[in-house]
């Protein structure tokens, strides 16, 4: 008598077609393991510093059709938030008014999120479920980012099913604008510094 295979986490990912593929092509014996070992489905303090730190991510829908839209998310760092231990959640501000993805969602909950960090040449992948929540001041304004300059119009809750890293293979260095401004800043602060110790102590020589 044969039994279906065991579920495992990592099948939100790895479909029969991806599995037939990787053992066509020599890689599914690996995967294997990593099924065994299983994906991670909860928050820990690895994601939620990365996702603190994090001023930028792609969140990916599809209409009830299957048809794919990617749509990047912009805010202060910090600003796609922990709720709990499988919830993240994040005020969608206003925009163009398109709707895509709360239309999306509305027929088909599935989303992904997609995070890059480029300067650590990292990224994490999140496999779950998204819904739109309007009207919830107190949810809206728990989540806004203080001092922010945006509208905030509704709320989008991911609900996590599985996350999983990627190696760094590829990935182009990248640093944020203002990082780059702050270390410079801090750099010419320093040299500023050792310039007037250096005048001083001529001085004194002198």
């Amino acid at each position: 008598m044969t039994t279906a295979a065991q579920p495992y986490v990592s099948d939100v990912a790895f479909s029969r077609a991806v599995k037939a593929i990787q053992a066509r092509k020599g890689s599914r014996e690996a995967y294997a393991r990593s099924e065994q070992r299983g994906w991670r489905t909860e928050v820990d303090d690895n994601l939620a510093a990365f996702l603190a730190d994090a001023n930028s991510f792609y969140l990916a829908t599809a209409s009830v059709d299957g048809q794919p839209y990617i749509q990047h998310r912009g805010g202060p760092k910090g600003f796609l938030k922990v709720l709990d231990k499988q919830t993240l959640a994040f005020t969608d501000y206003a925009g163009n008014q398109q709707f895509i993805t709360q239309g999306n969602l509305s027929e088909n909950p599935k989303a992904y999120i997609f995070v890059m960090d480029y300067a650590h040449r990292r990224r994490v992948k999140i496999w779950g479920e998204a819904r739109v929540v309007e009207d919830d001041e107190a949810l809206t304004t728990s989540l806004m980012p203080k001092g922010y300059r945006a509208r905030p119009e509704q709320v989008i809750l991911f609900k996590i099913a599985a996350w999983d890293t990627n190696c760094p293979q590829h990935i182009p260095q990248k640093f944020d604008a203002g990082d780059v401004a702050a270390a410079l800043a801090a750099r010419d602060a320093r040299i500023a510094e050792l310039e007037a110790e250096v005048a001083e102590l001529k001085e004194k020589a002198g």
